[in-house]
């Protein structure tokens, strides 16, 4: 696991996601169920999707819960998802105006943290969480968030 431990309030939400992961549904459906678990239950999520790396250099959308993206295909490298998959490092943005590499899905986004699932070091997909409001992410979703990843990488590929 990554540096850091699950607060207190992430703790019980996080016993869920690998509650869930030890279904015997396909991944797919696991991961959708994740999204919506983890959009309804934190106010200031408001869309959360997974992108898996499906062909190199390439992220592609998969599950997700929340408005509709145009981005369903991102290179490494372009906006803040492309931007954590190429470093393979958590990237961020309180305030998504100030960000120069920042994709737009929606006018109401005004922050977004982008975790990438690694496994032995090689970024397999990431976890990506916009939020409609100005700067709320905290050293605690941030850890929560990592946690979640380091859960979700042994069922991906």
């Amino acid at each position: 696991m990554r540096q850091g431990s699950v607060e207190p309030d992430f703790r019980a939400l996080l016993a869920r996601v690998e509650s869930i992961l030890k279904q015997s549904r396909p991944v797919r459906d696991r991961l959708e169920y994740i999204c919506r678990l983890l959009r309804g239950r934190v106010r200031h999520y408001d869309w959360v999707g997974v992108y898996l790396v499906e062909s190199p250099g390439w992220l592609i959308l998969g599950p997700y819960d929340g408005e509709p993206t145009e981005h369903a295909r991102i290179p490494f490298g372009r906006g803040i998802c492309g931007q954590a998959a190429r470093t393979g490092e958590t990237f961020v943005a309180q305030d998504v105006s100030k960000e120069s590499n920042y994709l737009s899905c929606s006018l109401k986004v005004r922050s977004e943290i982008v975790v990438p699932i690694l496994r032995e070091g090689r970024v397999l997909g990431e976890l990506d969480i916009d939020s409609h409001t100005l700067a709320p992410f905290t050293s605690a979703d941030r850890q929560f968030l990592e946690a979640v990843c380091d859960c979700l990488a042994p069922f991906l590929s």
